[in-house]
């Protein structure tokens, strides 16, 4: 497919930077865009696949991004370009289904990983668990499709979300090493690539258990500035 051909492709299963640059009326949960420049340098550098402009691999991980991106940084559920708001759901591992509300209301750390040892969602915000991610990846948290297994309607396709355990989780010290999550995403979607449903099924026990390996750091050891809130807003390191 050429490039004037993915041009010509629904605008949210474009790159992100172009919904981004397109959503002029967007109302933006801190008041800006969200600037995607250090995930991207992250991504070119750290990437396993390079996805061939307007293939289907390509488009599933655009859609997915754009997602991501939405729920997290437009404020208005209803701004949302890469779902089917009033049909919109989401479920983790075959747990509860979410709505496109819940899941801004929470966040995707909290709606993806849920209540499991060493990370309860009930327990957290969704301001507090993107800061305790945050701080536990300083360089983002990165997130590509490996292989796509079946088109539309009905797109199934295998991930990989990864980044460098280089700041403390909880009070556990960070071990300098790369975490990963690989799993697995059934998304229902319409005619035009909008998501009406997604699956996600992954082993989020292995993921947490690296993030607790390291030793105990006592809260006075910690780095005062291990990721304060307000020194990302300025940064925006994302996926």
């Amino acid at each position: 497919m050429s490039a004037q051909q993915s041009q010509d492709l629904p605008l949210w299963v474009q790159d992100r930077d172009e919904v981004i640059a397109q959503s002029k009326d967007a109302q933006w949960r801190y008041g800006v865009p969200p600037d995607y420049a250090e995930s991207k340098a992250g991504l070119a550098q750290e990437s396993k696949c390079c996805h061939l402009e307007g293939s289907l691999e390509a488009i599933v991980q655009n859609l997915v991004r754009t997602f991501e991106m939405e729920v997290s940084f437009k404020s208005n559920p209803q701004q949302w370009l890469s779902v089917v708001q009033d049909k919109f759901r989401m479920s983790s591992n075959g747990g509860s289904l979410y709505t496109a509300q819940d899941v801004y209301a929470s966040g995707t750390y909290n709606t993806f990983i849920g209540d499991v040892e060493n990370y309860k969602a009930s327990e957290e915000t969704f301001e507090s668990s993107g800061k305790l991610f945050r701080t536990a990846f300083p360089k983002g948290f990165l997130w590509e499709v490996l292989e796509v297994y079946s088109g539309p309607p009905n797109v199934t396709f295998k991930w990989r979300h990864w980044g460098t355990f280089n700041g403390p989780y909880k009070d556990y010290a960070p071990t300098g090493q790369t975490v990963e999550i690989v799993g697995m995403s059934l998304a229902r979607v319409t005619d035009n690539l909008k998501i009406l449903a997604v699956e996600h099924y992954f082993d989020n026990s292995e993921f947490l258990n690296k993030l607790t390996s390291g030793n105990k750091q006592a809260n006075d050891q910690q780095p005062a500035n291990a990721c304060p809130f307000g020194s990302w807003l300025k940064r925006l390191k994302l996926r």
